[in-house]
């Protein structure tokens, strides 16, 4: 399952960075409104045929995936590093490093995930005086930054239960008997060999994270038109459903297929790089 997940992943991938190649072969572009052609029917010039607009459906998902998969990788990739950081020096340091670091987590934790990510959506940059550059570029990266402030907590667990096991093992101690720091021990010593599960807590999230953008556009606190991605098309879809299914059902199953795709592989990830699955 995890081979065919990553077939249709990498597929996906390929199809969104190659989509100004689309662009140019159909010849309208992302943004391109004609209103002569409304909800037309998939055709040579039209792949999967137009919106309420008369924009390409099948550009507008391509860009949408480019704009979705980003956000899923990069807030996926973000919000492990802070755990990685947290994580290692909880487990490392223990005592009342651990204490405080651990009692941090367990209350972000216990925060409703949901309404805390629309809270922190609603609030405007603009007006706590972080303004300046484009905005659609500031909103997709408030999106990736709001994500990743609440979705370290896993990995953070995981690696502190992690380096409280590392830190016992003969190489560690042999290195702190030869006088190296903590700060090389950890980096040198531990992270390493905290590489596996990060990499499987990391790409269960990223799917994770499409979902969670999927919602916040859902409730128009996502990424915001122009910019399309596979979570506000299917929220602009939502008021054409009765006349244009379609323009719900594509995005829909974008986001799905990814979704699934992205746990399996993760799933594949855990029994390939568990070496007590290996020895079973």
């Amino acid at each position: 399952m995890a081979v065919g997940a990553s077939v249709v992943l990498v597929s996906l991938i390929i199809l969104a960075l190659c989509a100004p190649v689309f662009e140019d072969w159909i010849g309208s572009g992302v943004d391109a409104i004609n209103l002569l052609d409304r909800f037309a029917s998939p055709s040579w010039s039209h792949p999967l045929g137009t919106d309420e607009l008369g924009r390409d459906v099948f550009v507008r998902l391509l860009y949408g995936g480019r704009v979705s998969l980003f956000v899923g990788v990069t807030a996926a990739l973000s919000a492990a590093a802070i755990g990685v950081v947290i994580g290692l020096l909880a487990g490392y340091f223990g005592g009342w490093t651990d204490k405080i670091l651990m009692r941090f987590t367990d209350g972000v934790i216990s925060l409703p995930l949901l309404p805390l990510l629309i809270v922190l959506a609603a609030v405007d940059p603009a007006k706590l005086g972080f303004s300046g550059g484009d905005e659609t570029t500031m909103g997709l990266y408030r999106i990736v930054l709001i994500v990743a402030l609440v979705g370290w907590t896993t990995v953070a667990r995981l690696v502190r239960s992690t380096t409280l096991s590392l830190k016992q093992r003969p190489f560690v101690l042999a290195a702190h008997a030869q006088g190296a720091g903590p700060l090389r021990i950890m980096a040198v010593h531990i992270l390493p060999n905290l590489s596996s599960p990060i990499i499987v807590a990391t790409t269960l999230s990223a799917g994770n994270v499409i979902l969670l953008e999927s919602v916040l556009s859902f409730l128009g606190l996502g990424i915001q038109p122009p910019l399309p991605s596979w979570g506000n098309l299917l929220t602009n879809a939502q008021e054409l459903i009765w006349n244009a299914p379609s323009l719900a059902f594509y995005p829909g199953v974008l986001i799905f297929l990814s979704v699934i795709a992205l746990n399996f592989i993760g799933d594949g990830l855990q029994d390939a790089l568990d070496p007590r699955a290996v020895r079973e």
